[in-house]
Protein backbone atom coordinates (compact mmCIF):
# COMPACT_ATOMS: atom_id res chain seq x y z
CA UNK A 1 0.00 0.00 0.00
CA UNK A 2 1.53 3.35 -1.00
CA UNK A 3 -1.16 5.75 0.28
CA UNK A 4 0.84 8.52 2.00
CA UNK A 5 -1.94 9.13 4.52
CA UNK A 6 -3.95 6.02 5.40
CA UNK A 7 -7.30 6.73 6.96
CA UNK A 8 -10.69 5.41 7.89
CA UNK A 9 -13.35 7.78 6.64
CA UNK A 10 -15.98 5.79 8.54
CA UNK A 11 -14.12 6.30 11.82
CA UNK A 12 -13.54 10.00 11.06
CA UNK A 13 -17.27 10.52 10.53
CA UNK A 14 -18.22 8.51 13.62
CA UNK A 15 -15.83 10.51 15.80
CA UNK A 16 -17.08 13.79 14.33
CA UNK A 17 -20.64 12.84 15.29
CA UNK A 18 -19.48 11.54 18.72
CA UNK A 19 -21.62 8.45 18.04
CA UNK A 20 -20.43 5.48 20.11
CA UNK A 21 -22.39 2.96 18.02
CA UNK A 22 -20.98 4.37 14.78
CA UNK A 23 -17.43 4.18 16.19
CA UNK A 24 -17.99 0.52 17.11
CA UNK A 25 -19.40 -0.18 13.63
CA UNK A 26 -16.44 1.55 11.94
CA UNK A 27 -13.97 -0.46 14.03
CA UNK A 28 -15.71 -3.73 13.17
CA UNK A 29 -16.00 -3.05 9.43
CA UNK A 30 -13.07 -0.81 8.47
CA UNK A 31 -9.53 -0.18 9.66
CA UNK A 32 -7.99 1.93 12.40
CA UNK A 33 -4.60 3.67 12.31
CA UNK A 34 -2.29 2.36 15.04
CA UNK A 35 1.06 3.96 15.99
CA UNK A 36 3.98 1.69 15.18
CA UNK A 37 6.96 1.45 17.49
CA UNK A 38 10.06 2.52 15.61
CA UNK A 39 13.31 1.64 17.36
CA UNK A 40 15.97 4.36 17.39
CA UNK A 41 18.71 3.97 14.79
CA UNK A 42 21.40 1.59 16.01
CA UNK A 43 19.16 -0.10 18.57
CA UNK A 44 19.64 -3.82 18.98
CA UNK A 45 17.03 -6.50 18.40
CA UNK A 46 15.99 -6.40 22.05
CA UNK A 47 15.13 -2.70 21.95
CA UNK A 48 11.47 -3.32 21.26
CA UNK A 49 10.73 -5.70 24.09
CA UNK A 50 7.19 -5.46 25.41
CA UNK A 51 6.89 -3.07 28.31
CA UNK A 52 10.06 -1.07 27.56
CA UNK A 53 9.55 2.67 27.98
CA UNK A 54 10.95 5.36 25.77
CA UNK A 55 12.08 8.81 26.88
CA UNK A 56 8.93 10.32 25.35
CA UNK A 57 6.65 8.25 27.56
CA UNK A 58 6.02 5.83 24.73
CA UNK A 59 6.45 2.14 25.28
CA UNK A 60 5.78 -1.02 23.39
CA UNK A 61 3.47 -3.92 23.30
CA UNK A 62 4.16 -6.69 20.85
CA UNK A 63 1.71 -7.32 18.06
CA UNK A 64 -0.31 -10.50 17.97
CA UNK A 65 2.04 -12.14 15.49
CA UNK A 66 5.73 -11.90 14.60
CA UNK A 67 6.62 -10.10 11.42
CA UNK A 68 9.22 -9.01 8.94
CA UNK A 69 11.00 -5.68 8.92
CA UNK A 70 9.24 -2.95 6.98
CA UNK A 71 10.96 0.15 5.66
CA UNK A 72 9.31 3.57 5.87
CA UNK A 73 9.10 3.64 2.07
CA UNK A 74 6.83 0.60 2.03
CA UNK A 75 3.92 2.53 3.55
CA UNK A 76 1.89 1.40 6.53
CA UNK A 77 1.93 -2.15 7.76
CA UNK A 78 -1.44 -3.92 7.65
CA UNK A 79 -2.24 -6.26 10.48
CA UNK A 80 -0.33 -7.15 13.62
CA UNK A 81 3.12 -7.77 12.16
CA UNK A 82 4.99 -5.10 14.13
CA UNK A 83 4.95 -3.69 17.64
CA UNK A 84 2.32 -1.20 18.69
CA UNK A 85 3.49 2.02 20.30
CA UNK A 86 1.56 2.51 23.54
CA UNK A 87 1.94 5.32 26.03
CA UNK A 88 2.29 5.35 29.79
CA UNK A 89 2.15 7.62 32.79
CA UNK A 90 4.84 7.92 35.42
CA UNK A 91 4.60 5.71 38.51
CA UNK A 92 2.33 3.13 36.90
CA UNK A 93 2.77 -0.03 34.87
CA UNK A 94 -0.49 0.60 33.02
CA UNK A 95 -0.48 1.80 29.42
CA UNK A 96 -2.74 3.89 27.21
CA UNK A 97 -3.55 2.77 23.68
CA UNK A 98 -3.97 5.60 21.20
CA UNK A 99 -5.91 4.88 18.02
CA UNK A 100 -6.43 7.24 15.10
CA UNK A 101 -8.78 7.75 12.19
CA UNK A 102 -5.87 8.76 9.96
CA UNK A 103 -2.10 9.06 9.82
CA UNK A 104 -2.64 12.84 9.76
CA UNK A 105 -4.48 12.65 13.10
CA UNK A 106 -1.50 10.77 14.58
CA UNK A 107 0.89 13.34 13.09
CA UNK A 108 -1.05 16.09 14.85
CA UNK A 109 -0.30 14.39 18.17
CA UNK A 110 3.44 13.89 17.57
CA UNK A 111 4.33 16.58 15.00
CA UNK A 112 8.04 16.67 15.85
CA UNK A 113 8.63 12.91 15.90
CA UNK A 114 10.96 12.10 12.98
CA UNK A 115 10.28 8.34 13.28
CA UNK A 116 6.48 8.55 13.07
CA UNK A 117 5.08 5.42 11.41
CA UNK A 118 1.69 3.74 11.49
CA UNK A 119 0.03 0.42 10.89
CA UNK A 120 -3.52 -0.40 9.84
CA UNK A 121 -5.43 -2.82 12.02
CA UNK A 122 -8.71 -4.43 11.12
CA UNK A 123 -11.15 -5.65 13.77
CA UNK A 124 -9.47 -9.06 14.09
CA UNK A 125 -6.00 -7.58 14.62
CA UNK A 126 -7.27 -5.01 17.14
CA UNK A 127 -9.25 -7.67 19.02
CA UNK A 128 -6.19 -9.96 19.14
CA UNK A 129 -4.01 -7.12 20.45
CA UNK A 130 -6.54 -6.23 23.15
CA UNK A 131 -6.95 -9.88 24.18
CA UNK A 132 -3.20 -10.22 24.73
CA UNK A 133 -2.62 -6.87 26.44
CA UNK A 134 -5.88 -6.25 28.33
CA UNK A 135 -4.18 -6.56 31.73
CA UNK A 136 -1.74 -3.68 31.05
CA UNK A 137 -4.05 -1.27 29.21
CA UNK A 138 -5.99 1.23 31.32
CA UNK A 139 -7.55 3.44 28.62
CA UNK A 140 -8.02 3.81 24.87
CA UNK A 141 -8.24 7.22 23.20
CA UNK A 142 -9.31 7.96 19.63
CA UNK A 143 -7.79 10.96 17.80
CA UNK A 144 -6.45 12.36 21.06
CA UNK A 145 -5.12 15.53 19.37
CA UNK A 146 -8.71 16.37 18.42
CA UNK A 147 -10.87 17.86 17.24
CA UNK A 148 -13.24 14.93 17.97
CA UNK A 149 -11.53 12.93 20.71
CA UNK A 150 -13.33 9.98 22.28
CA UNK A 151 -12.25 7.48 24.92
CA UNK A 152 -13.19 3.98 25.99
CA UNK A 153 -12.02 1.40 28.44
CA UNK A 154 -10.15 -1.49 26.86
CA UNK A 155 -12.86 -3.85 28.10
CA UNK A 156 -15.63 -1.82 26.47
CA UNK A 157 -13.68 -1.62 23.21
CA UNK A 158 -13.17 -5.38 23.24
CA UNK A 159 -16.92 -5.89 23.75
CA UNK A 160 -17.66 -3.55 20.86
CA UNK A 161 -15.39 -5.57 18.57
CA UNK A 162 -17.21 -8.85 19.28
Amino acid sequence: MTDPSPRSEALELALASQDVAAVAFALRHDVVVVPKLVAPAGAGAGAGAAGASGADGGSTAAGAEGGADESADDGPVFGAAEQVRVFGRENTDKRILLLFSSADAYAAMVPDDPRREVMLYDADALRAFLDVHLDVLEQVFFDIAGPHTMAATPEDLLKALR
